[in-house]
């Protein structure tokens, strides 16, 4: 079967649920621009959820959320100490924007049916 379709096999509840719990996530994580702590909320999410996640396109999605998370978490930390040297800022805006690209991004193969490269 096409990858980009494994998710959707015969449109079985489990599957609409994963769906419908990826977008959560996305929106979780795309809120956090606002308030952080919906991504803490998210990546919760995505550690539970994960197993139930195996095998299809799904997966890819929480892998790509998880990855996010870490990496934007680990350059908002070097954003933050670097501030004092002035460099902060410039790593701040830029973590910001990979952060936006990602989620778009995620989003919108999420949209497509489609799964995440990893």
């Amino acid at each position: 079967m096409n990858d980009s379709l494994q998710g959707f096999q015969g449109g079985s509840d489990r599957h609409q649920s994963l769906r419908t719990l990826t977008l959560v996530t996305y929106i979780l994580y795309a809120a956090s621009a606002l308030v952080g702590l919906t991504a803490i909320v998210a990546i919760i999410i995505n550690y539970i959820k994960r197993d139930d996640t195996r095998g299809t396109l799904y997966e890819s999605h929480f892998t790509w959320q998880i990855r996010t998370f870490w990496w934007g978490l680990l350059w908002a930390i070097v954003g933050g100490i670097t501030l004092l040297i002035g460099v902060g800022f410039v790593i701040l805006i830029a973590n910001s924007i990979w952060l936006i690209y990602r989620v778009v991004r995620g989003f919108l193969a999420w949209n497509d049916g489609k799964a995440m490269p990893v």
